[in-house]
């Protein structure tokens, strides 16, 4: 085979592959006009009833994040929501966002001894933005020692639905709706993209029963997760039963410093005379 022949199969393959490129983008292209394109505009209508109805009833909805080294956050539903939808020729993007209030009342209140622990503590609800850590103790050279924590404030929780020409898809992404500063994640295709779908997002957003993220997953994997979730609640038992004898050593050290104050005043008392000063006088009046 000469070259020629060579560089004429190689010229072939690489259109042949060309038109499948643009055959895909073509099927994306439509699959975005005939179902995407429309269903964005249905889920938007959907949800615009969804949080309209919302506000109105005003559920109380309540649910907790367990945050490492405080406990469970307790938060509420403040059905104030703020509904945006914007359009480009070939892309759409739904916006969703409400804040959630912390129930200050409903979350304990921590003490946290050991200046690495408040630090973590501390670090962990300046980066939620979350208030409520309050020092308490701190040694000579202002070393924290001690701190006081009942949280309060709020957290947005959030969703964007993005579909587009380009991949012939709708991607749907939620922070904070699992987790404090979680995101979940999740594509589906034009067929997917229906009514029922809808109402599996409508479910999830007002924190009812719901399978939008509910996968088949394997016995391995389960066990996996059960496994995690024990390791978490010993984590967790650890740390209560050494924040306990933390405070029973602080407290003994407390005492022992109060003990040895007493006892340098007494022997400062005995060394400036004013113990035998006292004896001697008794004496003389026994005289």
């Amino acid at each position: 085979m000469g070259l020629l022949d060579d560089l004429e199969q190689e010229a072939q393959r690489r259109k042949a592959g060309a038109d499948d490129q643009d055959r895909a983008k073509q099927e994306r292209e439509a699959v975005y006009r005939t179902q995407l394109e429309p269903g964005m505009a249905a889920l938007h209508e959907y949800l615009s009833k969804l949080t309209q109805n919302l506000s109105f009833i005003k559920p109380r909805k309540t649910f907790r994040y367990p945050l490492a080294g405080y406990g469970d956050l307790v938060l509420q539903v403040e059905h104030e929501y703020d509904l945006k939808i914007t359009s480009q020729p070939a892309s759409k993007e739904i916006k969703l966002s409400f804040p959630c209030p912390i129930v200050t009342d409903e979350c304990p209140s921590v003490e946290i001894l050991g200046s690495t622990k408040v630090k973590s503590v501390a670090g962990t609800f300046q980066r939620f933005h979350i208030g409520g850590v309050a020092i308490t103790k701190k040694d000579a050279n202002g070393e924290v020692l001690a701190a006081t924590v009942k949280a309060r404030g709020r957290i947005v929780l959030a969703a964007v639905f993005s579909a587009d020409a380009d991949s012939g898809a709708v991607r749907m992404q939620f922070s904070n709706f699992d987790q404090m500063g979680g995101q979940q994640t999740k594509t589906v295709t034009g067929e997917q993209f229906n009514e029922s779908l809808y109402d599996e997002i409508g479910r999830y957003i007002a924190r009812e029963q719901n399978n939008l993220f509910r996968e088949a997953l394997p016995d391995d994997y389960r066990k996996q997760l059960r496994t995690k979730v024990q390791q978490e609640e010993l984590k967790r038992r650890w740390e209560t039963q050494m924040s306990q004898r933390q405070r029973e050593e602080l407290a003994e050290m407390e005492r022992q410093q109060g003990l040895a104050g007493k006892l340098t005043k007494v022997v400062d008392q005995v060394k400036g005379g004013s113990f035998f000063d006292k004896l001697r006088g008794l004496v003389k009046k026994d005289k």
